[in-house]
């Protein structure tokens, strides 16, 4: 009974902080603060009381309407919830109960906030990637396996392969690649995970993206020169990066030999 206790706490814990990750999705692009003003709805201003912000389930018992003025509650809400609430039971079933695991819950939070920002306004702020540098390091030499050294060599490697590719696309293919927040965004993910993992998540990105793109320009979704937002692949790789990349880098090192 007390192993399900624990891993109920996880997932609550989990859609808690993905209910502040919503406000965190709506605000750092806008340039506002996350912690005040308190939350209210986008349609008509009203506050949202705590008894309508319990995540998930408000919005399952309010139907996905405000309360006050009736309008939709974009679903995104609770799906970001859960998905975090989901991440961290990964996380926790991955590292086990450590500080690393704390730190790599964090960081599943941070892609996922990514993945929405970039989805939504193109962009990665550097609010978001250049303290997650700073962190990363800080972590990658106290917390994490990574090493310090390690650490610094995925910022440099992360952030200076993408900047490559930044600076010779415009040559290469006649417009600009790779923008300022997937070069700091990988970057960061170096700093956390390693260069190994940093090249990894580029690998991961890039076919994903790849296939995606082909596949929405075949049904017409979308138009050849159409830019479409690298920042969600960039954090699926980092994810699958974060959860499986050592042991995949071994299996690919032990097929070479």
């Amino acid at each position: 009974m007390s192993h399900w206790i624990v891993w109920l706490s996880v997932f609550i814990l989990g859609i808690i902080i993905g209910s502040f990750l919503t406000v965190c999705v709506h605000r750092i692009p806008k340039g506002r603060s996350i912690v005040a003003p308190r939350s209210a709805c986008p349609q008509c201003g009203a506050q949202i009381g705590w008894y309508d912000n319990v995540p998930i389930l408000s919005f399952l018992w309010l139907k996905g309407r405000c309360r006050v003025c009736q309008e939709s509650i974009p679903v995104r809400y609770p799906i970001i919830e859960l998905v975090n609430g989901l991440g961290y039971l990964l996380v926790v079933w991955r590292f086990g109960f450590t500080w690393a695991t704390v730190v790599y819950a964090g960081l599943f939070s941070v892609f996922w906030v990514v993945t929405w920002i970039d989805w939504d306004y193109k962009i990665i702020p550097d609010v978001v990637t250049l303290p997650g540098i700073v962190i990363g390091f800080l972590c990658g030499a106290l917390l994490l396996p990574t090493g310090w050294f390690n650490s610094l060599l995925g910022i440099l490697v992360g952030g200076g392969f993408l900047l490559g590719l930044a600076w010779i696309s415009p040559y290469v293919f006649g417009k600009e690649g790779m923008g300022g927040g997937d070069i700091k965004f990988l970057a960061m993910v170096g700093a956390f995970l390693g260069w190994q993992q940093a090249i990894f998540t580029l690998m991961v990105a890039s076919v994903v993206g790849a296939v995606i793109g082909i596949g929405l320009l075949a049904a017409k979704v979308l138009k050849k020169g159409q830019y479409i937002p690298f920042g969600p692949y960039l954090a699926l790789g980092a994810l699958i990066a974060m959860i499986w990349g050592t042991e995949i880098w071994k299996w690919y090192f032990r097929g070479l030999v």
